[in-house]
């Protein structure tokens, strides 16, 4: 099954499509604007382990032809003995009484046996007929009493109920299951005694029973009769100290808050940045005293940054805040020291942010500092030394280019690092600098995103942006809504990673000179509206990928670099779009089943072709040379705009 639908409004695109070299629709195929149509064949196909299906415009059209997606059912062999008719209709009642949607529950439930429905236990003698002999729904959301269908599964050897919002009582059809070794009852609101026939079994060695956290449900085999309430003349009073007790706390901690703020205001020489993290602390006048710097990393001297780096002797690094030199510790350990210049533009608040920010927070995707030094004119900061340097050598000038894998690695771990500063840290935390030059690369390639001195908190309770005082950051990667307004968002670092995937998967810089200067949005949304994927993904990986992959990286890229903060992505559904995206990589370089390959090209080629791998695995079907035409006809359409994949 093909399924179509035009994206662009007032174009022409026509084409035929054939399979394997013959018509496989016999009309010409002009998908509507925002209109879902899908085609399909009633008549399976047998005897090809491959298949080439290719869309030809034709002389009419303005752009390339464009296909949404295709679905490809296969035929399975089966035993040819279904699931036991009792059983089928116990889990079919089942699942309509706590309208279950798991994704397999269709068809036979223990047939096909690699078929057979989550969940369930099934079991296979020769020459009999399968039946069921295990559920397992915990954590499944049921809801309402206990299904009698339950008892109608005769074979049920073990039964799973457990963390669900079950009510009611036991239903005593459970006892007729005489096979029934493992019943979990654990964690619903089950309510009056458990039937006598299953304690019974359980006190035997029969059964094992488990029903705790069912606060009202009885064990003991008497009626349950609620405990008679004591009335209790001193209940005022046991509510009253508490309460009393409480506002002595609350009293008293306001008392002690406004103590050390009079202390802090007779001590301290600045005042908190507005909107800053609430532990970055003000900046002494006197650099030597750095009291208000509590760190647990290391401190060093500059005598001790003298000889970890060998007298400052190489430099692996530099930026707006210093250059930054290779060294050793004591036991070995490789570090980079990243020491401020005093013509650096960025300023001691600059060192305070980055210094706090890398001892607060900690991720596998965020540089780890080591330790750090304020010694007089001095300050330093001293972090994990990354032995492949920055993203940006590897995609520009590198020797080794990267794999189109090793690309979407990168890209997903980077993707992660931001998600924890706007997820997992509170306040939330915006990078503002996000870019090649600061995600940088340990032995195994793992990305690690650096460079805090920029970092800004973000209230997500009361805060819908945070201001600066000038624009700062880098040209190319800043958000047009930051550049008009001087107001961040977390969608402004959204902004600044889509910047940094294009240059994942093209290969070039932020700004092109093409001739003029045009930044790579620009220049990529042009060529992706022209369906020109080729011209964009970078020619050195030499094809190596999964071409949806890319096509998929691409659009996530382009929905970050949206215009307006509401139209991009959170840095967690980034996250989770990647992931995809490796999958697809990762299924073509274990030659999975499926491998397919989209491309779509100019009208004057105007072929968009799929290749399709499959195994021949179908059972009881004609082989047919010809494709009848009279077997072929249109899905009914859905108005639905489609989404694009």
């Amino acid at each position: 099954m093909m399924y179509f639908a035009e994206l662009q409004s007032n174009v022409v695109r026509e084409f035929y499509i054939s399979m394997n070299g013959k018509l496989f629709y016999p009309h010409v195929m002009s998908p509507r604007y925002l209109v879902s149509d899908a085609i399909h064949n009633d008549r399976p196909f047998h005897g090809f382990d491959r298949y080439d299906i290719s869309l030809n415009a034709t002389v009419n059209s303005t752009l390339p032809p464009i296909i949404n997606a295709v679905e490809v059912v296969s035929v399975f062999p089966t035993t040819g003995v279904p699931t036991a008719t009792q059983d089928v209709s116990a889990v079919t009642a089942i699942r309509a009484k706590y309208q279950l949607v798991k994704k397999n529950w269709m068809g036979d439930p223990c047939v096909p046996r690699k078929f057979a429905w989550d969940g369930l236990g099934c079991s296979y003698v020769v020459s009999s007929t399968p039946t069921v002999t295990g559920l397992n729904l915990s954590s499944m959301g049921l809801s309402g009493n206990i299904s009698s269908s339950f008892g109608d599964l005769r074979g049920l050897e073990y039964l799973d109920l457990s963390r669900n919002n079950l009510t009611g009582s036991i239903p005593d059809s459970l006892s007729q299951s005489t096979s029934l070794a493992l019943l979990d009852l654990t964690g619903n609101r089950l309510t009056g005694e458990i039937p006598s026939r299953l304690l019974k079994r359980s006190q035997d060695g029969f059964l094992t029973l488990r029903y705790g956290n069912n606060p009202d449900l009885c064990s003991n085999g008497n009626p349950c009769v609620p405990p008679k309430r004591k009335s209790n003349s001193m209940a005022p009073v046991y509510v009253a100290i508490p309460i009393v007790a409480i506002l002595v706390i609350l009293l008293f901690s306001v008392l002690l808050i406004c103590m050390r703020r009079r202390r802090q205001g007779r001590t301290s020489n600045s005042v908190k940045p507005q909107n800053e993290m609430r532990f970055i602390p003000s900046h002494s006048r006197n650099r030597n005293n750095d009291s208000s710097l509590r760190l647990e990393n290391r401190r060093f001297t500059y005598k001790e940054l003298e000889a970890i780096t060998n007298n400052f002797q190489r430099v692996i690094g530099q930026g707006g805040f210093g250059k930054v030199y290779d060294g050793f510790l004591e036991d070995g350990t490789q570090v980079a020291v990243k020491l401020r210049s005093e013509s650096s533009a960025q300023g001691v608040q600059e060192f305070l942010v980055e210094a706090q920010t890398l001892a607060k927070i900690h991720h596998k995707h965020l540089v780890t500092m080591v330790g750090y030094c304020n010694d007089k004119e001095h300050m330093a900061l001293v972090y994990e030394y990354m032995s492949e340097g920055a993203l940006h050598e590897h995609l520009r000038g590198s020797d080794k280019t990267l794999t189109w894998g090793q690309r979407l690695r990168i890209a997903l771990e980077s993707a992660q690092g931001l998600e924890y500063l706007h997820k997992g840290c509170n306040p939330p935390l915006i990078h503002r600098d996000v870019k090649t030059s600061n995600i940088l690369l340990n032995a195994n390639l793992e990305a690690k995103i650096a460079d805090f001195g920029l970092l800004k908190a973000f209230n997500r309770d009361c805060d819908t942006h945070v201001s600066t005082a000038r624009l700062v950051g880098t040209r190319g990667y800043l958000a047009p809504e930051y550049v008009a307004t001087l107001q961040l968002t977390n969608k402004s670092d959204v902004y600044s990673f889509g910047v940094v995937l294009l240059e994942i998967v093209t290969g070039r810089p932020h700004i092109l000179n093409d001739p003029e200067p045009i930044s790579i949005t620009e220049w990529a949304q042009k060529c992706l509206s022209q369906g020109n994927i080729e011209g964009v993904v970078d020619a050195r990986m030499r094809g190596e990928h999964d071409i949806n992959g890319v096509w998929k990286a691409a659009d996530i890229a382009l929905k970050c670099t949206a215009q307006t903060p509401m139209q991009r992505p959170t840095m967690t559904e980034v996250v989770a779009q990647l992931k995809e995206c490796l999958e697809l990589e990762t299924m073509r370089r274990r030659g999975g089943r499926s491998n397919a390959m989209f491309h779509t090209v100019g009208s004057s080629d105007s072929v968009t072709s799929y290749d399709g791998y499959t195994t021949n695995q179908s059972a009881g079907v004609s082989h047919i040379n010809v494709v009848d035409m009279d077997h072929f006809g249109r899905v009914p359409t859905m108005t639905t705009g489609p989404v694009a994949r």
